[in-house]
């Protein structure tokens, strides 16, 4: 079997565990990794023993051996290398928010079709065993109908008016953007239902944030917050959002997503309450899946695959008692994104780009609506 070779652009945090998630799989060699600048990619090449580094991402799209890329950096530049990676004829895997706007994420998504290469949003929180459990549990019409779907993403790391990141500074959204796009994508995933209609509020707690002298690589700050040299910036991008929303014809909605919640580190929360039975996830704690019944009781079930529904099982690797994380959503996905590079035929089991368009467009509808303090339709 020919070895597949892709690159990494990026080399933060997204950069790192991208790389080491690619090398589990076996039949695909990380060809190099492209970065800020030479030395931030060189540093982070010596640290995962990678042969080349490069301060120009346009170094690996003029390679032809390199088949493939991922697109780790900054939302600003997924456009720009997405498209030039497109152009270059390579596959393209990246992260999320597809782009900065619906306008560019519809431009990546109609350059992929028309090149016919391989593209994923990377939506990875779908593919969690217990998930992809709740997932074929709907379609099975266990559940029953959907009638309430709610929950939360919160985390803490920018608590503090001294914790920074990049993402501070990118517009117009950031905690909903971030990860209020992975909560939708989710029980839109889980429900087999489209949320049709929603009424936001966006709010920022920190209107001033001590931005350091220095970068500050992702959730790698909360020790280093408040030391060294700083500069005081005015913030325009929100802490916190909720939403209530409509989800197909029938069901109703609630959630939050917050970065100044103390104590929650990563948390998706996700509860899903049907005319038959409900199912609760927790991300924090992602083996368990709690199965909800009106007049017997209640279940709590452990990640065992040969327990989950058979459509779910080829989502978890390890047998029952041995947990399955973070990490391990990004070797699932890799591994069905590079099946589809091998062979072209293979049905696509992972979100598309037409997928990242589709959260785009939901943001837009959030970002809107808590302007205009109105509902908005999609």
């Amino acid at each position: 079997m020919r070895k597949i070779k892709t690159a990494i652009f990026g080399a933060g945090f997204m950069g790192r565990v991208h790389t080491e998630g690619v090398r589990r799989l076996g039949n695909v060699e990380v060809a190099g990794i492209a970065g800020r600048t030479s030395e931030q990619a060189r540093r982070l090449a010596d640290e995962l023993y990678v042969e080349r580094a490069s301060g120009d991402y346009r170094d690996f799209l003029e390679d032809p051996a390199v088949d493939a890329v991922h697109v780790c950096t900054p939302n600003s530049l997924h456009f720009p290398m997405a498209m030039a990676a497109l152009e270059a004829g390579k596959h393209v895997l990246c992260e999320k928010p597809l782009g900065t706007s619906v306008a560019e994420a519809r431009e990546m998504t109609r350059l992929a079709r028309e090149r016919d290469l391989a593209n994923c949003t990377f939506h990875n929180l779908r593919y969690y065993p217990q998930v992809q459990n709740m997932r074929r549990i709907c379609e099975a019409g266990e559940l029953g109908d959907v009638l309430v779907a709610q929950g939360t993403y919160s985390q803490d790391w920018l608590l503090y008016p001294s914790d920074w990141n990049w993402r501070i500074e990118t517009g117009p959204s950031r905690a909903f953007a971030d990860i209020g796009t992975h909560w939708c994508d989710m029980v839109e995933h889980v429900t087999g239902l489209r949320i049709t209609a929603l009424c936001a509020d966006l709010g920022t707690f920190h209107h001033t944030r001590q931005k350091p002298a220095g970068s500050v690589e992702t959730f790698a700050g909360k020790a280093a917050a408040g030391s060294g040299e700083s500069t005081d910036v005015p913030v325009a991008t929100e802490d916190f959002g909720s939403m209530i929303f409509r989800l197909g014809d029938k069901a109703r909605g609630a959630m939050t997503v917050s970065q100044v919640s103390a104590g929650r580190k990563n948390r998706l929360f996700i509860e899903l309450f049907g005319t038959k039975s409900s199912l609760v996830w927790d991300g924090e704690q992602p083996d368990q899946l709690w199965v909800g019944h009106r007049n017997e009781a209640n279940e709590s079930i452990v990640k065992d695959p040969a327990l989950l529904r058979e459509r779910a099982r080829s989502y978890a690797d390890l047998p029952g008692g041995h947990s399955e994380g973070y990490d391990d959503t990004f070797k699932q996905v890799f591994k069905r994104f590079y099946r589809t590079i091998a062979d072209r035929d293979t049905p696509v089991e992972y979100p598309t780009f037409q997928d990242g368009l589709r959260q785009l467009e939901i943001l837009d509808a959030v970002i809107e609506s808590s302007r205009a303090r109105a509902w908005v339709g999609l």
